[in-house]
């Protein structure tokens, strides 16, 4: 509250994160929704006769009128940040202000305010998602049939192509999806119960006249939102728990994605790399650096998200009996800041996606050195099916694969083929060129094109159908 001739700004007040998703999150919005639960509290309390259609009407017509600066000024006096919000807002209303939150806690207008808040974050974020998931079914598409080595354990194992790889990612990223919707149909309010959640204030204002769970639902009614049946001061903290677990479970499969990349960006691999623009800079010491910057972002952004709901954990477990406000001062920051750091990972995957480089002269050079090494085992599967023993044959092959990769390890071109193709226990069961033919793992992916089409099909269809739901 200080106010300081350089202060400190959040990263994610400018550099990480969109405008549309801050301004979700903007001390304005949040403003103009607790002023609209205001709204609604009150035209549902008219219509019971607790306050006249003048004070309504005049709540109505000053809605939008923040006045930020005066709020705060008053907030710097009286330390209520959503009591300094009424008074600012009853001084702008001289008939209808002395009704403003009439019968409410504070928590029934903030919890409902910042489910409206998440409401709208999920939606901008299941959009930014649906983009990447597009990103990735062209990409997957384009490259669906590419071989490239694939490795386990990071050393060189069998086949498999560019776009089953792609495919990987993408099919977590669908799941991710599946989840984030989730989290958005199951969202609720705390409604309008009271400081203990009991409804008591309402029940004394309603005389009789209805019951307060009627009552409650009008309003949640006027707001387009669900309350949750039972709730104490607050609505119940393990939802924010649930939400935040969601976006890191998004975020676990971008980091993936980007460490892969990186791990592919290295030269001594080269096949993928992120976009490099013409003036980009890599080092400020070494002007040939390409350095991954913006994989290395993703991941360093995807760790920082990752440990937000940990402290949602603590605040869903730690609120004791109907409420302690130990949680309040963290979730102004866990929150926007969660969304915030998903909407910068997702925008800059899909950039990165959308432009992702493929150099297939990298992808054939790793497959000529290890590409017969993988070749191995239809080769075994050959040998077994023209009669000879798998035992026996599969020590030969590793003999002879160990001969070669010593070469290979001393920078040599892979010998592998013809060893193998003039080694003696193999010539009694199939011809030279039968080894040779065996040996061509380029060949050896399997189903793996008709699979990531298949995926990319199936992403086109739920995204085409239910667009950022």
């Amino acid at each position: 509250m200080n106010a300081l001739p350089d202060p400190y700004i959040s990263p994610f007040t400018w550099r990480y994160g969109s405008s549309e998703m801050r301004k979700i999150w903007s001390e304005r919005t949040k403003r103009l929704l607790w002023r609209k639960i205001w709204v609604a509290l009150a035209q549902v309390q008219c219509r019971y006769g607790m306050v006249t259609q003048e004070q309504v009407a005049e709540l109505k017509a000053h809605q939008t009128e923040i006045d930020l600066e005066r709020s705060l000024a008053i907030e710097a006096e009286i330390h209520h940040d959503l009591m300094a919000e009424v008074k600012a807002y009853a001084a702008q209303c001289p008939t209808g202000g002395g009704i403003i939150h009439l019968g409410a806690t504070s928590m029934d207008v903030k919890d409902n305010a910042t489910v409206l808040q998440m409401e709208q974050a999920l939606t901008l974020t299941t959009k930014r998602l649906d983009d990447v998931l597009h990103a990735f079914a062209a990409q997957i598409e384009r490259w669906a049939a590419q071989p490239c080595m694939g490795f386990t354990h990071l050393q060189p194992a069998e086949p498999t192509t560019v776009g089953y790889r792609l495919a990987d990612y993408a099919q977590d990223l669908l799941e991710d999806r599946t989840q984030l919707h989730n989290a958005k149909a199951r969202l609720r309010g705390k409604g309008f119960k009271g400081a203990v959640g009991t409804s008591a204030s309402y029940a004394l204002l309603l005389e009789g006249s209805a019951q307060p769970a009627e009552f409650e639902a009008a309003i949640m009614a006027e707001l387009g939102m669900q309350a949750w049946h039972i709730t104490d001061q607050t609505y119940p903290r393990h939802q924010d728990w649930a939400v935040l677990t969601v976006l890191a479970g998004i975020g676990s499969t971008l980091y993936r994605f980007a460490l892969d990349l990186r791990l592919l960006q290295n030269p001594t691999i080269g096949e993928w790399s992120e976009p490099f623009g013409k003036k980009q800079i890599g080092s400020s010491a070494m002007p040939f650096k390409r350095n991954p910057i913006r994989s290395e972002k993703i991941d360093s952004l995807a760790r920082y998200l990752a440990q937000l709901p940990r402290v949602a954990w603590d605040n869903a477990a730690h609120s004791a009996l109907e409420r302690t406000l130990d949680d309040s001062a963290n979730r102004r920051v866990i929150l926007p800041e969660a969304f915030l750091t998903i909407d910068e990972l997702l925008v800059n995957v899909r950039r990165i996606v959308s432009d992702l480089r493929i150099n297939e002269t990298a992808i054939q050079r790793t497959l000529n050195t290890y590409g017969p090494f993988a070749g191995i085992e239809p080769l075994l599967m050959r040998l077994v099916q023209a009669g000879a023993s798998r035992q026996t044959m599969h020590a030969v092959l590793r003999d002879v694969a160990m001969q070669a990769w010593a070469d290979v390890e001393a920078g040599k071109p892979n010998p592998l083929a013809d060893l193998l193709m003039k080694e003696p226990r193999l010539r009694d069961y199939l011809s030279a060129n039968e080894i040779k033919t065996a040996l061509n793992a380029e060949n050896y992916t399997g189903d793996a094109a008709k699979r990531a089409s298949l995926l990319a099909e199936q992403i086109q269809k739920v995204t085409t159908a239910a667009p950022g739901t």
